[in-house]
């Protein structure tokens, strides 16, 4: 096995390793190795510690990178070759995975590959590995009857009270501030402040961003949370036997979401995202600024945000008939050519 070797003088390194107790087991030794497992490990020490990413960012990249790493038998990293990149590629399309997580591969790699190339461990260039062509992104998402039908689906088709309250406010806090599910249920209620419409969140990259609420999220949220006899810190609670007053988990809010749209004859696929699509659609169909949206949304890029700029053809043929409307009004008012008069150019 290749390894890096510190040339020191065996005897003084000892002695001074034990004045200042500092033992270093046989297991430990791996951490010297050029081994692509062993780089990783930094990678994920790098990102905890120096980028403080999210606990689901160093999952992601662990378990795709890992999966490369199992693939070429964890081999040196001065031994990649773009050649097992394009071996392993062809590996994840015949696991039928899709193309857009066949790129999220890809872009995992490089920025593990650039890491290493930064603290100069020879490797394969970053900059080699391309990501495939795909089709643009289609935003799903509902019309303003669907949302309002959704909204008001826990009256009509829940019985308990308390989970009446739970749903209608969680429905309202998803579609009226945009937030990722993540960050739905990780809130606190010390966290809301309803007398001033608005509260914070710490998205991606654990970065601080403002939330707003509208009146109708608002004034759910206030019911529920004064309906509430537990202690839990959470906002959003389980109500269910084996998890009660524990965090809701996001299969329940998943689950939830699907429910109350298959209750109301919703026949699209429609997850807690799809709210958050509605959110974004609704507020660029009255001509928000797409800056303004992409700071609701906690998008790092403007390209994230610009994929709600998309919108179906049926409302782009209603704007477009506003063409129509303009002119007959226009025509309404002409003022025949008889009428003027050379007096008026002069």
């Amino acid at each position: 096995m290749k390894k890096i070797v510190f040339r020191v003088n065996k005897s003084n390194k000892m002695k001074e390793m034990k004045k200042n107790n500092i033992l270093i087991k046989k297991s430990e030794w791996h951490y010297f190795s050029n081994k692509l497992s062993s780089h990783l490990d930094r990678f994920i020490n790098y990102l905890q510690y120096t980028k403080n990413a999210s606990p689901k960012t160093i999952e992601n990249y662990t378990l795709r990178i890992n999966r490369f790493i199992e693939y070429i038998w964890d081999m040196d990293a001065s031994e990649i070759k773009m050649i097992h990149i394009q071996d392993f590629r062809t590996f994840l399309i015949k696991q039928w995975l899709s193309p857009k997580t066949v790129n999220y591969h890809a872009v995992w790699l490089r920025s593990f590959f650039k890491f290493m190339l930064r603290n100069d461990v020879e490797t394969l260039s970053p900059e080699k590995i391309d990501l495939a062509k795909i089709p643009p992104r289609r935003v799903s998402y509902l019309s303003e009857d669907q949302v309002k039908d959704i909204l008001e689906a826990p009256w009509f088709f829940e019985k308990k009270p308390l989970r009446i309250l739970r749903d209608k406010a969680i429905l309202a806090t998803l579609y009226g501030t945009g937030l990722r599910v993540t960050e739905l249920i990780t809130l606190k209620t010390k966290d809301i402040k309803l007398k001033d419409n608005q509260f914070s969140v710490i998205w991606k990259g654990s970065k601080l961003r403002s939330v707003f609420l509208t009146q109708d999220a608002k004034e759910k949220l206030k019911k529920y949370i004064l309906s509430r006899s537990d202690d839990s810190e959470y906002l959003f609670i389980s109500l269910s036997p084996n998890s009660y007053w524990q965090p809701i988990s996001r299969n329940s809010v998943e689950s939830l979401v699907k429910k109350y749209a298959n209750l109301v004859w919703i026949t699209e696929k429609v997850t807690p995202h799809t709210l958050r699509h509605s959110f974004a659609t609704s507020l660029l169909r009255r001509w928000a600024d797409i800056r303004s949206v992409q700071a609701l949304l906690g998008h790092s890029s403007i390209q994230t945000t610009q994929i709600y700029t998309h919108v179906d053809d049926k409302y782009l043929q209603k704007v477009h008939d506003l063409l129509d409307k303009k002119l007959n009004s226009d025509k309404n008012t002409d003022i025949d050519d008889e009428t003027f008069s050379d007096d008026l150019f002069d």
